[in-house]
């Protein structure tokens, strides 16, 4: 069921219209709450894969709901607010609308499932699961138990998460229950605190969860302080390979080294020369420079390194918190506030 925090308090004249148009492939009875956000509200739900399916719609829409459908910009001249489906936007940044119009993200609902399934990583490496696997995939029962299997303990560790948004607040809260020390970096580094949407009690809203914040331009200094590393930033030009070879060599060794942000983000003949050369302890990889990962990639035969196919932010529970953000968002719109986790079309997110 659909929960947001309060119902509109509409500050324009209660009879100004405002027509919505989601084009993603909700489940009407999940959509149907909406509905109830305001008595201005006109909602349309037309699932559609290409713009001009919807060409008779256009004119009137004033907000738009998409995973990926988006119209031209003449096709919708009274367009002011996008909300996208999915926390990264690239895609949709390429549409000239992006630019006219408001866009807003669904970050935050993907914090917890990526979260947990960073610790599952970090968990499975520092408690040999692979080798285990290993074994048991040839019946055997190793000797030596003791100096092969000895685990590496979280507790005490230090973590370094490089991009502290909502994501890498709900994994410092974890990290923190395992009594780990956590350093970060964010973009605006004198600006803790969480102005994005997120789940009641989760995340570090404050930023009372790590130890330190780095600014970007000093992540080298905050590398070699910790035995792991998760990079959870947006695909920018800006963060577009910024872990590379340096970064790699400026890590501890051992260091286990995990993102579930963009493959992009990370140059991947770097990461298999630090792990090809013994530096890196473990990779748990869920993203890719193009996806899916080629079958003669060498990443699929590396010891030490999970892949998964881009499913770290599956949840069964994805459209509801999708449509919480969406109501919220509504809610605000007609109230003339401002709207929860929206984009900055220069910065790319």
């Amino acid at each position: 069921m659909l929960k947001w925090s309060h119902r509109s308090k509409t500050s324009l004249p209660a009879n100004q219209t405002v027509r919505v148009l989601i084009t993603h492939p909700f489940p009407d009875e999940l959509a149907q709450p909406l509905h109830a956000v305001s008595p201005r509200l006109r909602i349309s739900h037309y699932p559609a894969k290409d713009a001009d399916e919807l060409a008779d719609h256009w004119p009137q829409v004033e907000v738009l709901y998409t995973s990926t459908v988006m119209p031209r910009t003449e096709q919708a001249p009274r367009l002011r607010w996008i909300q996208s489906h999915w926390t990264g936007v690239e895609h949709l940044l390429q549409h000239p609308i992006a630019a006219r119009a408001r866009l807003t993200t669904v970050s935050g609902i993907g914090a917890v499932p990526i979260a947990e399934y960073v610790f599952s990583g970090l968990l499975a490496f520092t408690h040999h699961l692979p080798r285990f696997l290993f074994h048991q995939a040839r019946n055997e029962w190793p000797s030596g138990r003791w100096e092969k299997f000895v685990p590496v303990e979280l507790r005490s560790a230090t973590l370094g998460i490089v991009g502290y948004d909502s994501l890498g607040r709900e994994i410092a809260r974890l990290a923190r229950a395992f009594g780990m020390r956590t350093l970060a970096t964010k973009r605006n580094a004198a600006h803790s605190a969480n102005d994005g949407w997120r789940l009641p009690g989760g995340d570090d809203a404050d930023g009372s969860q790590v130890e330190h914040i780095f600014a970007p331009d000093a992540m080298h200094a905050m590398l070699p302080l910790c035995d792991h590393v998760v990079v959870t930033v947006p695909l920018t030009p800006s963060t577009r390979q910024m872990i590379g070879a340096a970064e790699f060599a400026a890590m501890k060794a051992g260091t286990i080294f995990v993102n579930v942000a963009r493959g992009k983000v990370m140059d991947e003949a770097a990461l298999i020369a630090a792990h090809q050369g013994g530096h890196l302890g473990g990779a748990l990889l869920d993203v890719f420079e193009t996806e899916p990962l080629a079958a003669s990639s060498p990443l699929w035969q590396l010891p030490n390194v999970i892949i998964s196919p881009h499913v770290a932010g599956f949840t069964p529970h994805y459209d509801e918190r999708a449509l919480q953000v969406f109501a919220e968002n509504l809610c605000r719109y007609v109230s003339n506030q401002p709207l929860l986790n929206q984009v900055d079309v220069q910065r790319g997110y």
